[in-house]
């Protein structure tokens, strides 16, 4: 069975998920999102390009992984 999802439906849903799941190392511990915020500061630009294609690619692999 085939159910259809309207696009619009599920964004904010998928927005509201990420923004939840984003929240809960600073509010679990503050102190640590702190020191890993600052030791994100350090890395190169193409550390950090890297690590967002890699999650990027994994979102869209679970995505159709899922579907």
């Amino acid at each position: 069975m085939k159910v259809e999802v309207d696009f619009w439906q599920v964004l904010p849903v998928a927005l509201a998920l990420v923004l939840v799941i984003e929240g809960l190392l600073p509010f679990i511990s503050p102190q640590r999102w702190r020191q890993m915020v600052a030791a994100v500061a350090q890395l190169e630009d193409r550390l950090i390009r890297n690590v967002g294609l890699g999650s990027m690619l994994l979102g869209l692999a679970l995505l159709y992984w899922v579907q």
